[in-house]
């Protein structure tokens, strides 16, 4: 049984649990209480109408202070990274850059959309429901141009190469944002762009797909859709603080650990599994989730995927791309 804040710690350092092991929101918190009572206590006049308007602004004043936990962002503002709507996020700047020439996702849908329009705006699917070989084909020879090319990689374990859609990762999770973005539809066999998408892009080019894309990234598609992992662990709540961290300091292991102190509880969902601490596995999830197949898809950053183990990241940077700042301006 969790003991009561006033009740003496567990640790048996002999304080009050609310003055040791509690965690520092739920200090945080007693804190606010005890300066209630004290109110209170020294005002034993007050109406409960009136204590409800000194609790609400002591908990605004809790909630709009830096934390030093999320970095010196506050409550409040963490709060808006975790549950706002993609429109209504606060404290960055999202904009789409002028050239997406670099990112990943951004060239493979062009691709799709140009084959349809050559087609009267739509083209037929394999049998398995996949994009033609023509177009992977097309997408395959687009490696040399992106950031992830310095890196040596196997063909048949490529992310953005190979013959068939289903074992091309890069470009399947482009066709299937596209999908749940609005852009396009598969009907009869056939992949189709809706007329309103090809009117935009006829009018404005790829750019105009940019921010619904990321929406859908960041918001609707399942992140654990590409990976074997059993474990009901959701990262997205977490993104834009974990781009934010990267984009201030490129380490990986920093970023990690951020996230841990920040989000505690998440590692209740990363059970040890005789192979991996739940750090590490939160590491390994962070790592493939975000990095490679979130930041990477996008041409937002590069990371060298030698090292892959969570003991490794210390000794690894993220290079962070110039679309990623072209993209995201923070001002918190």
């Amino acid at each position: 049984m969790k003991p009561g804040r006033n009740e003496p710690c567990p640790c048996g350092s002999g304080k009050k649990y609310k003055r040791c092991c509690m965690n520092s929101i739920s200090k945080q918190h007693a804190s606010m209480l005890d300066d209630i009572e004290q109110v209170a206590a020294m005002n034993p006049n007050l109406s409960l109408e009136e204590l409800n308007i000194v609790a609400e602004q002591k908990m605004k004043a809790a909630n709009d202070r830096p934390h030093p936990d999320f970095c010196g962002l506050s409550p409040t503002q963490m709060s808006n990274w975790l549950y706002a709507p993609f429109s209504e996020l606060e404290g960055v700047l999202i904009q789409t850059p002028d050239n997406l020439i670099t990112s990943p996702v951004m060239r493979y849908l062009a691709l799709i959309l140009d084959e349809a329009m050559q087609n009267g705006g739509s083209f037929e699917a394999t049998s398995k429901g996949n994009l033609p070989t023509k177009i992977v084909k097309q997408a395959s020879e687009l490696l040399p141009e992106f950031a992830v090319s310095e890196f040596e990689r196997h063909i048949s374990i490529s992310e953005y190469a190979g013959s068939n859609e289903d074992k091309f990762n890069a470009l399947h999770y482009s066709r299937v944002l596209a999908e749940i973005a609005g852009i396009i539809y598969r009907r009869s066999g056939r992949y189709h762009v809706k007329k309103a998408a090809q009117k935009q892009y006829l009018a404005h080019g790829i750019q105009v797909f940019f921010i619904p894309m990321l929406e859908a990234a960041t918001s609707r598609y399942n992140w654990g859709y590409l990976d074997g992992w059993e474990h009901d662990i959701d990262l997205r709540p977490f993104w834009l603080f974990m781009l934010w961290r990267l984009q201030t300091h490129a380490s990986v292991s920093q970023m990690i650990d951020e996230v841990i102190t920040a989000f505690p509880d998440i590692l209740l969902r990363c059970p040890e599994d005789g192979y991996s601490s739940p750090s590490q596995l939160l590491g390994t999830m962070i790592e493939s989730r975000f990095i490679k197949r979130f930041l990477e898809f996008w041409g937002l950053v590069s990371v060298d995927p030698k090292g892959f183990l969570y003991e490794q990241y210390e000794l690894r940077n993220a290079d962070i791309k110039p679309l990623l700042k072209q993209t995201f301006q923070f001002n918190v």
